[in-house]
């Protein structure tokens, strides 16, 4: 095991960011930046050892400095939509930034990504990791009371990437923090993950009106390309008839899943046969956010020059699920006073 630390590049105010570097003695090496708390690469082995980076992300530092497409980012103070950019807490009315559409997304228009975190390495026998902490004050992007958060990238000897948050405000309010890595078990330079096999434990999803905000419902799986209870060739099940497909040209949607925030259950896996890498992902959360890329045009140039293109990477955000501070029948992003949220993400690869 070992972590080191560098100069990554300087923001806007000509504050340093840092960029760490956490390697496992199986070779694997995660690097993240404290900009953001946003991982910027990771590096696994496919089934004859050759040695890949497999999320999306930029060559250098200046990318991550707008990142439209929150490549790698930790979101905050809210992953996901919330309706009309608004909710009650206490029956009082909090207002967002509208940034998609009437709605609000992944915590407003200054979100998590484009902060300065501080930083501290952690060195164990078993683990390395990098602590990220951050004060998010009152009224921020609109959101209630001072949240103090804390996100830890633990890379294990058992080949997994584990993510640790927590969070506590001095006022009720709404969280939902996600990490909105893209990934490619191809390597992010490889072209669409439409190849790569999907499974997700779920019977049911929450399926979205043409807003992309979840009806309220909650619709079985069975019978519909939202089937993913067996693993599954992504482009052997998207169906651009199927209505819910047609609203986001492809899938940007809440899985509700049957873990119930048991981390020891297997959640989500994924699978490139071409390669052998295989991702398997648990949680504490209720849900999952499958995305397959939908919104990524080529506008943008990511690491080594390549302009990622419609589903050349696919997210897997552990969650909440969206807009359920305005659903009562969903689980509660809602965190009183004084108590603690917790959320843990464990990403763990092998090969086949």
């Amino acid at each position: 095991m070992s972590i080191t630390k560098e100069l990554f590049g300087k923001t806007h105010n000509g504050e340093d960011a840092y960029i760490f570097t956490v390697k496992n003695s199986n070779g694997i090496t995660a690097k993240l930046t404290n900009f953001g708390a946003i991982l910027v690469a990771l590096n696994t082995p496919d089934s004859n050892g050759n040695f890949a980076d497999i999320v999306l992300g930029y060559d250098d530092f200046e990318g991550y400095l707008e990142n439209p497409q929150n490549l790698g980012a930790t979101i905050g103070r809210t992953g996901n939509r919330i309706k009309d950019a608004e909710f009650y807490i206490n029956d009082i009315k909090y207002t967002l930034a509208k940034n998609d559409g009437e709605n609000s997304l992944h915590g407003g228009l200054n979100n998590y990504k484009k902060v300065l975190w501080n930083s501290e390495i952690i060195e164990t026998p078993d683990y390395d990791a990098v602590e990220f902490t951050y004060l998010s004050k009152d009224g921020e992007e609109g959101y209630p009371g001072n949240l103090n958060v804390k996100v830890t990238y633990s890379l294990t000897k058992d080949n997994s990437l584990k993510i640790d948050t927590e969070a506590v405000a001095d006022k009720d309010t709404v969280v939902n923090i996600v990490n909105h890595s893209y990934f490619n078990l191809g390597g992010h330079d490889s072209g669409s993950i439409f190849n790569h096999k999907l499974q997700i434990n779920a019977d049911t999803f929450t399926p979205i009106a043409p807003d992309i905000i979840p009806t309220g419902e909650l619709k079985k799986v069975e019978g519909t390309p939202m089937d993913f209870r067996t693993l599954s060739q992504i482009s052997k099940m998207i169906d651009y008839n199927f209505e819910q497909i047609a609203f986001v040209n492809g899938y940007d949607h809440n899985w509700v899943l049957n873990t119930n925030g048991d981390i020891s259950l297997l959640a989500t896996k994924v699978l490139d046969e071409k390669t052998g890498r295989l991702m398997d992902i648990f949680t504490t959360k209720p849900g999952i956010q499958f995305y397959s890329g939908n919104f990524l045009d080529g506008a943008e140039k990511g690491k080594n020059g390549v302009a990622y293109q419609k589903g050349d990477g696919l997210c897997l955000e552990t969650q909440y699920f969206p807009n359920a501070i305005n659903c009562p029948s969903f689980p509660s992003p809602i965190l009183k006073a004084n108590e603690k949220y917790t959320h843990t993400t464990i990403y763990k690869f092998s090969t086949k």
